[in-house]
């Protein structure tokens, strides 16, 4: 698979980045975290540019969030409402935890956006809770793309500095990649330990 997307991307070149990196953000049979760097690589043995790579890259990673946050649209509150009535005592889910997880996003959604574009796996998935939440679309568009330009501009010039050795890349990106899941890891239990103490003294 791999092989294919190179051979896809040398072919057809910035339109051929901008699907495979849109086909990433839907369901990344490949990460972006090797596409990017290999596109880097590209701009130093075929005619292709740093920025051309970049507004490809972006261009695509917006379109597939687009898609995304549409889907998230389609999956609203109300909708999930309905399905924690049927099934909220087995999921253990109330409705009040529904509309505060809406809430927190409401209120932090922005910036969760723009983090999450440089977060492995986690960036392409936060498109749909950003629909859901009935983020304004304007302004999930404008993060979505703050934080993906950050992420694609890095790994496409470390790509081209790297040259003909962009996939040592992909044994860096590993350990930021354990790292990040780690720190989430333990602001997930952080949380759920602030919660369990604050509902044991109400």
């Amino acid at each position: 698979m791999q092989e294919w997307i190179m051979s896809f991307m040398e072919q057809y070149g910035y339109a051929g980045i901008f699907l495979v990196i849109a086909l990433e953000n839907l369901f990344p049979p490949i990460p972006s975290e090797v596409i990017l760097p290999f596109g880097g690589f590209m701009t130093t043995n075929t005619e292709l540019t740093i920025t051309g790579v970049i507004a490809a890259s972006t261009a695509g990673s917006a379109a597939g969030a687009i898609i995304l946050y549409g889907v998230g649209r389609l999956l609203d509150v109300k909708r999930l409402e309905t399905i924690i009535d049927r099934y909220g005592k087995y999921l253990r889910l109330k409705k009040k935890d529904l509309h505060k997880a809406d809430a927190w996003f409401d209120r932090y959604g922005i910036w969760t956006v723009f983090f999450c574009r440089m977060v492995p796996l986690v960036r392409s998935l936060i498109s749909i809770p950003a629909g859901m939440s009935n983020m304004p679309f304007v302004l999930f568009l404008l993060f979505t793309t703050l934080g993906t330009i950050i992420w694609n501009t890095i790994l496409i010039i470390v790509g081209a500095k790297l040259g003909e050795q962009w996939e040592k890349i992909s044994s860096f990106m590993d350990v930021y990649s354990y790292i990040v899941y780690g720190g989430l890891i333990l602001g997930g239990a952080a949380l759920v330990y602030w919660y369990v103490k604050r509902k044991q003294h109400h």
